[in-house]
């Protein structure tokens, strides 16, 4: 089905047909909203389809993982760029994730960017530290302190409240 240098359309639409549920999980859990989830997955398959002719099918799916991780930690640093006005133009719907357990996410989403990106991969992604550490463009050493930071701060965000 690949073919060296002259990839197809039709190879694209395939790729896409088979990864586009487990990129939008994907970009889920390391942006906690279904809108911007979509808007992340829609952002890296236009980036990819625009290199798709270059990139190498043996590493394709980190490609396409790092296209969104990027895009990702790209949306949190514009968001900071955002004005904030005294009426919002719509009141927000309430959100209900999948599974009706708020906890996990709400954790999640308190935690800084990287560390999520790092948590998401490492135990969603199921990467090990060294594809983690080559993704995100860091250290091992690194992603192993932010997971263990990021871990903690779960525990702490999880942990029973005592009264």
């Amino acid at each position: 089905m690949w073919c060296v240098g002259s990839r197809s359309d039709a190879e694209f639409t395939d790729y896409f047909a088979g990864r586009v549920v487990p990129l939008r999980r994907f970009a889920y859990a390391l942006c906690g909203d279904w809108h911007t989830a979509d808007d992340l997955v829609q952002l890296t398959f236009v980036k990819l389809y625009q290199h798709w002719r270059r990139a190498r099918p043996e590493s394709l799916d980190a490609y396409t993982r790092r296209i969104l991780v990027n895009a990702f930690l790209s949306h949190r640093r514009d968001r900071r760029r955002e004005t904030v006005v005294a009426e919002p133009p719509d009141t927000p719907v309430p959100q209900v994730e999948p599974g009706g357990d708020t906890g996990l996410g709400r954790a999640l989403r308190a935690l800084p960017p990287r560390q999520r990106a790092v948590v998401v991969l490492r135990h969603l992604e199921d990467l090990s530290v060294a594809e983690v550490a080559e993704l995100l463009g860091m250290a091992e050493g690194t992603v192993r302190s932010q997971t263990a930071r990021a871990v903690d701060a779960l525990r702490r965000a999880l942990a029973p409240t005592k009264e």
